[in-house]
């Protein structure tokens, strides 16, 4: 008696790994972060005056630094996709229903993209030289 084994048909198969690097992502964002908001803390909050410091001068001095607008751009983009992609993996393990998880990620995102919009706008947008009539250290900054 000869048994023959028959091979599977094999299906045309794409894997993804777009769950490989969603996780990876959270992981590295979630150290990039860390980093970032405790050096944002330590750099407002521990140097010069500490907390009497910041003030509309403070923040428009900043602001008119390319360091501290790619500083803060990064750990507002990193936190905003961070908390969207956790928030989705949240939708995927507790929702059933897949026309409300995917309406549910879709408005996530959304919603994130149009954060990163107006967050990245205010920071490379902000004038602080907009109203010459405001009377602070900040106008140092102003070139006339």
């Amino acid at each position: 008696m000869t048994v023959t084994i028959e091979k599977p048909a094999r299906t045309p198969h794409r894997r993804s790994n777009r769950e490989k690097f969603a996780w990876l992502f959270m992981r590295g964002s979630g150290v990039l972060l860390v980093v970032l908001i405790f050096g944002h803390l330590y750099f407002n909050l521990l140097t010069g005056d500490g907390i009497h410091q910041v003030d509309w001068g403070f923040v428009a001095g900043k602001l008119a630094n390319p360091f501290w607008q790619v500083w803060d751009i990064l750990m507002l983009w990193l936190a905003l996709l961070h908390g969207a992609n956790g928030m989705r993996t949240i939708v995927n393990d507790y929702v059933e229903n897949q026309r409300v998880a995917k309406g549910l990620r879709i408005a996530i995102f959304a919603s994130a993209g149009v954060l990163i919009i107006l967050g990245t706008w205010v920071v490379f947008g902000f004038d602080p030289c907009a109203d010459p009539n405001l009377n602070a250290d900040w106008q140092q900054f102003c070139t006339k």
